[in-house]
């Protein structure tokens, strides 16, 4: 597929349209002028103008495998050709493969998949499991997190879309480890690491233990900061596990399936989590599609027990059909692989040389594809270029300065973060930070500091 001409008046058409019909998520809808998308491949995107971006964003951070990949267009085409959809108490060729498929990545005591349509229900799902397994209703996440729009998710969720969404009961939150504006006057990432496993620890003892079923983490925050948790943090969150009889939920929807450069996050301890929340990356994003991953031990307990729950659309044929190629995709191109090395080598390196030129950028964080950039005015004081919850004119001079010379950026509040898909290219990823590199110094502007 090659980008076809600029058709101005048909992307006039496409943005009428939207904006007379579309109600948009997160938004008020007055003021939104969303950009008519044309078309898409590999790692880059276009406008009916005729505008290319370079996507840092990998949309929501799903398009791992970029857009349009051929292998898996065609077996989305071929099962529609067979069977477009069916119901869920039925079984299906491309359910059972992506399931396998899914599993086979996991612990060995990780082997059953509940589908769902996308990651909020299966944040939902995964909560009711652990309830009903312990017989408890209470859920622990922390403050800076996001796990969906939902009953329950968005409760467990920690950021500002929390608050006027609260509505589930049984949450709690706390703070995870987080260095570079620790809440426990850490001083090291060992420091940070053995004092949040504490905190924790408090919490639990505070909120009682025998109230608490699960205990929810983004095995990598995402959305949130892109927080790499310390070394000995999701083992220690193991051990808090075991101790009080608590589920471990590992939140893998947006660092899942080659985003950290391997196929979960968690594979950065040497524990497994009880469930395993997935979405996105699973199949690109191309069909909706999310899921549980269930260990064996809350599987058997509804060996005999009825599960209260499920979808019309679970395991589509078509969303799952687009994981199994999407799975089969990233073995054989060795996708998983370039993340990392792509992190290790271009991206990793390419922003800490960023950071060296430009003050505005307070830390550097991430691994593989999924990257953030602190930005502040002052290093000395680290006072956030954005505040928590809000934007300024500093990071909207940075999106356009983005934008305007062809990439697509991803901003929350002070971050920016570096997400582009799992198969980026060398040249593709330099191309990137070249783009950055002169948008930074549109901005360098809003630094106070010395």
């Amino acid at each position: 597929m090659s980008q076809p001409k600029a058709d101005p008046a048909r992307g006039k058409e496409v943005f009428d349209l939207d904006r007379a019909n579309i109600f948009h998520s997160w938004s008020a809808q007055g003021a939104l002028s969303p950009l008519p998308v044309a078309g898409g491949l590999g790692s880059y995107f276009w406008d009916f103008d005729g505008n290319r971006f370079l996507d840092f964003t990998s949309q929501l951070v799903f398009t791992n495998i970029g857009f349009q990949h051929p292998k898996v267009v065609a077996a989305i085409q071929a099962q529609a050709a067979i069977l477009t959809a069916v119901a869920p108490q039925h079984a299906v060729e491309s359910r059972s493969q992506a399931a396998k498929r899914i599993t086979d990545r996991a612990g060995a005591k990780l082997n059953k998949v509940f589908f769902t349509n996308g990651g909020a229900d299966a944040m939902e799902n995964a909560i009711r499991m652990a309830r009903l397994h312990t017989g408890r209703t209470k859920v622990l996440s922390t403050y800076r997190s996001y796990h969906g729009n939902t009953g329950a998710a968005i409760n467990a969720t920690g950021d500002p879309r929390r608050w006027p969404n609260e509505f589930a009961h049984g949450h709690a939150h706390f703070f995870g480890p987080y260095l570079y504006r620790s809440a426990f006057w850490a001083q090291s990432e060992a420091e940070e690491c053995a004092r949040a496993l504490e905190h924790l620890e408090q919490v639990i003892i505070f909120e009682g233990p025998s109230t608490i079923a699960a205990i929810i983490l983004e095995s990598v925050v995402g959305t949130a900061g892109v927080l790499v948790p310390p070394a000995g943090y999701l083992e220690g969150i193991r051990a808090l596990c075991d101790k009080y009889g608590i589920i471990w939920i590992a939140d893998e929807v947006m660092a899942g399936f080659g985003r950290t450069g391997s196929w979960f996050a968690y594979e950065l301890s040497k524990v497994d989590p009880d469930l395993i929340v997935f979405a996105k990356g699973v199949n690109s994003g191309y069909v909706p599609l999310g899921g549980v991953i269930i260990s064996d031990e809350i599987a058997t307990t509804f060996d005999q027990r009825v599960f209260p729950g499920g979808l019309t659309y679970s395991g589509h044929p078509l969303a799952c059909a687009a994981a199994v190629a999407t799975l089969d995709v990233m073995v054989e191109e060795k996708i998983v692989e370039n993340a990392r090395e792509i992190g290790e080598n271009v991206l990793g390196p390419g922003l800490a040389e960023l950071a060296k030129k430009h003050k505005v950028i307070g830390e550097v964080r991430g691994l593989g594809v999924f990257w953030a950039l602190e930005l502040v005015k002052d290093r000395a004081t680290r006072e956030m270029l954005a505040p928590y919850g809000g934007t300024s004119p500093a990071m909207s001079e940075l999106v356009a300065a983005c934008k305007s010379r062809g990439l697509m950026p991803f901003t929350n509040f002070n971050r920016l973060h570096v997400v582009p898909p799992c198969n980026i290219s060398v040249a593709e990823a330099e191309e990137g930070l070249a783009i950055l590199d002169e948008a930074f110094d549109e901005i360098d502007k809003h630094y106070a500091g010395i």
